[in-house]
Formats: C-alpha cells, sequence, structure tokens
C-alpha cells in the first residue's frame, strides 16, 4: 500500500508542478478571476462526490460555517486569485521558485499567533536563508526590475501569506472540532466557487475556448486534476504516509515549475535564479527540521500545502 502512496505522492507533485503553467496560458485569453472561477468550479466536483460517497458531510457542520468561510477566502479565494495575478505578470519559472516559500509564511504565521510553534536557531536560521532566495529574485535593489515584475512578486508574497495563516487558522479553530478534512476541503472549495461566482465579471470569458489546447488545461489539468483531484491525492497521501512525509512534495512543485517554463514556455532562466531557489527549497528544509513532528503535523493535516 505504501508503494501505491509514494506514486500517488510523485503524481500530486507532478500535478501541483504543472498547475503555474494551466495558470499562465489560461490568463494570456481570460482574466485571473475567470481563471480563478473555473478553477474551484471544476475542482469543487471529485471532492464533492468522493465527500458524499465516503458520507463526510453533516448537518452539524453548518454550525461551524464561519470558520469555513474564512478558509475558504484564506486558502482558496484569495491565494488563489494573488497567485493567478502574480503568475500572470511573471514568468512561470519565477513564479514557481516563489512558491517554494509557502512554508516559510506558514511558519512565522505560526510563531506569531500560535505560542504551541518551537522557535530555536535553526527555524530561525532557515527562515532568513530562505528570504535571503526570495529577495534574490525579488531584487529590490535593482532599478532595471519593472513595476510588473515587482508586482507580481507582490501579489504571490500576499497568497503565501494567506495560505501561511490558513494553516494557522485550521490548527487554532478547526482541529479541536473534529471535522474530517475531506469535509473541510468539500466546504471550502463550495464556498470559495459561490463567492468567485458572485464577485468575478464572467463577461468575455468564453475566449478561453478560442485555443482548446489551453481550455484543456484549465478545466482538466487546473481544475479537475490541479484542484479537485489534487485535493484528494494530498488526503490519501497524508492517512497512508503521514502529514509530514505529505508536506514534504512543496518541495518539487518549484522545480516542475522551473522546467515547464523553460521547455514548453521558452523562458529564460538565469543561474541567479537556480540559485535563489536553492536557497529557498534549502532554508525550507533547515527551517522544518528545527521544527518537531508533532507541530508540523497539526499545521499541515488540515489544509493542503500545494503552491498555484
Amino acid at each position: 500500500m505504501q508503494k501505491n502512496a509514494y506514486l500517488v505522492f510523485g503524481l500530486l507533485a507532478l500535478v501541483w508542478g504543472l498547475t503555474f503553467l494551466f495558470n499562465k496560458t489560461s490568463s494570456t485569453l481570460i482574466s485571473p478571476e475567470q481563471v480563478v472561477v473555473v478553477r474551484v468550479v471544476i475542482g469543487f466536483i471529485p471532492v464533492f462526490a468522493i465527500a458524499m460517497i465516503r458520507r463526510k458531510l453533516r448537518w452539524a457542520h453548518l454550525r461551524h460555517i464561519h470558520h469555513f468561510a474564512v478558509m475558504s477566502l484564506l486558502a482558496a479565494s484569495v491565494y488563489y486569485v494573488s497567485f493567478a495575478r502574480g503568475i500572470a505578470l511573471l514568468p512561470t519559472s519565477v513564479a514557481g521558485m516563489l512558491s517554494g516559500a509557502i512554508p516559510m509564511f506558514s511558519f512565522v504565521a505560526a510563531a506569531i499567533f500560535l505560542r504551541s510553534e518551537p522557535i530555536n536557531r535553526r527555524s530561525i536560521g532557515g527562515l532568513l536563508f530562505g528570504f535571503a532566495g526570495v529577495m534574490l529574485i525579488a531584487q529590490p535593489w535593482n532599478t532595471s526590475v519593472s513595476v510588473n515584475d515587482l508586482a507580481g512578486i507582490g501579489y504571490i508574497a500576499f497568497g503565501s501569506a494567506c495560505v501561511g495563516l490558513s494553516f494557522v487558522y485550521a490548527r487554532r479553530f478547526l482541529s479541536p472540532l473534529g471535522v474530517s478534512s475531506l469535509a473541510l476541503c468539500t466546504y471550502q472549495l463550495g464556498l470559495a466557487s459561490i463567492t468567485m461566482l458572485l464577485l468575478t465579471d464572467m463577461t468575455n470569458a468564453d475566449a478561453i475556448f478560442n485555443d482548446w489546447k489551453i481550455a484543456t488545461g484549465l478545466i482538466l489539468g487546473l481544475g479537475l486534476f490541479g484542484t479537485g483531484i489534487a485535493f484528494i491525492c494530498y488526503y490519501h497521501v497524508v492517512e497512508k504516509l503521514g502529514a509530514v512525509k505529505a508536506a514534504s512534495v512543496t518541495y518539487i512543485p518549484p522545480v516542475i515549475g522551473l522546467i515547464t517554463g523553460i521547455l514548453i514556455l521558452g523562458e529564460t532562466v538565469t543561474v541567479l535564479h537556480v540559485v535563489a531557489m536553492t536557497i529557498i527549497l534549502s532554508g525550507v528544509f533547515i527551517m522544518q527540521s528545527g521544527r518537531t513532528p508533532a507541530n508540523l503535523t497539526n499545521t499541515r493535516a488540515h489544509n493542503r500545502p500545494g503552491p498555484a
């Protein structure tokens, strides 16, 4: 069974790594917000189906709908829109590299709001090392960096901060409730679908069908597999391998985002970018190694660590 779990782990890493590509290509035809509408609505369908089959949904859960609403904003609507806007402005490879910093934002949020989060030299050192990698990509001292690049980096950072807060919120308010991760995911995507449909102007959204390859990437790649099935795969890996091993999947998508940006979109990546990504992922590894397994498990178990 563990062998199958590792196969699912590999599939999950690949699918999440490709979300940068699908986000980028879709944003050439429709707005980032419209991309997110399709993503969450399509992603909701398989998650809801599995939750119904496994009988994980309860009417009694409605008493906690305010918590689910907050999670839908932090870990879906705002998070996905921020990343979609950032990816639309940045090269796919750069956005992928920056997404590797998500665990750092999670650590900062946990350190601020959760007293149980251990803070030691290793964790702080890894955090500073990782942020040094982010600064190498952002290069705020470089006057030749465009406004669009800085805005894109800002969107990715804001989205990362939101999903980092969602981990903390889930651990603080949802863990004690005993709501299954699958049920939480269903409510999260369902509420995000409603929110995005109500707030998004869908005028000219049918332009996505001007290119059937891009439309297929958005609907199947980003929506069905990159969101819905990815959630299901992640919770399967958590169940079979544990939350700590499952969380390590976050190291792979940035590399896949880098490779697809170069090979498929023809993006140019400098040695500095590769060094920066290596520093970010190394910093995250050092930071995570300074945290206890219990804290890693509690932080990750009720949410997904996916990048985009």
